[in-house]
């Protein structure tokens, strides 16, 4: 895991003290950290009398730890069912995320409901049924074409008719700069009364999952951020950079194959990981 961000930074820590500043910003930048974040560790960093590498994990702990939810907290405490409204651009794996989210909530105790809101994509629908039916979770849909906001509508009466505790509502993965399709999901979170828009990333789209975050949250205002396919990330800058610049929590990370693979983020976890063996 982040093998292409601990190489640059090995480069770095070899280089001597008045050499390695300007080098980490630069490795920092090619690691998909953000230029925001690049230049305050950089700033950190600079004039320093320890070493290097102690300075920045401090401070990119200090990045990860500023905007933080203890989503489980949020599920006990807010009246029920809780609605969590999820976006993002096509295969970002919202669908999957939703069904691990499903799993680890029915772990907890809670009774869900999904709600199918991807009217347009061909098998979105039987996607999120396929998970529905292996989960033992209800599936609220309409037909293809029809009004996502009348489905995400209908998922929350049926949720409260059911006195179901959450419902999950999964959307078109629409890009961000399609100003039509953002309209429609401004009137999804309407509709829905979303308690919770979280947005969905791949972490290996790197700067441009920032971009997707910043996009998404302008149009329609987000939440909480969860980064997939963190396993596969080399760079790990991503979480980094939306941490700093879109001063989001973000609440989870996924990982590998299965149900459970959904890890509840941590900072500490975060960086021992990207300076594990530098």
């Amino acid at each position: 895991m982040f093998s292409a961000f601990k190489e640059k930074l090995k480069g770095v820590f070899s280089r001597p003290k008045e050499e390695s500043a300007e080098a980490l910003e630069i490795a920092l930048l090619e690691a998909d950290v953000g230029v925001e974040a690049a230049e305050r560790i950089k700033s950190v960093v600079v004039g320093q009398k320890r070493d290097t590498a102690t300075v920045m994990r401090e401070e990119i702990r200090r990045i990860l730890a500023e905007k933080t939810m203890d989503f489980d907290d949020f599920m006990e405490r807010h009246d029920k069912p809780v609605r969590l409204l999820f976006v993002g651009i096509n295969g970002s794996g919202k669908t999957t995320t939703i069904a691990r989210l499903g799993y680890r909530l029915k772990s907890m105790g809670y009774s869900c409901v999904f709600g199918s809101c991807d009217t347009f994509r061909a098998g979105a629908v039987e996607q999120l049924k396929l998970h529905g039916d292996r989960l033992g979770i209800e599936v609220v849909t309409h037909g293809y074409g029809s009004d996502p906001a009348s489905v995400a509508f209908d998922a929350v009466a049926h949720a409260k008719a059911k006195s179901a505790d959450a419902v999950l509502l999964d959307t078109a993965g629409r890009m961000q700069t399609n100003r039509n399709l953002m309209e429609e999901m401004k009137k999804i979170k309407r509709v829905s009364g979303a308690d919770l828009t979280i947005f969905v990333g791949d972490a290996l789209a790197g700067n441009d999952a920032l971009y997707e975050a910043r996009e998404f949250d302008a149009s329609i205002g987000i939440d909480c951020v969860i980064l997939t396919k963190i396993d596969s990330d080399a760079k790990g800058g991503s979480a980094i950079a939306i941490a700093q610049e879109l001063k989001k929590p973000i609440i989870f990370l996924g990982e590998g194959e299965g149900y459970d693979r959904l890890i509840k983020f941590d900072a500490d976890w975060f960086v021992d990981r990207l300076f594990e063996n530098v």
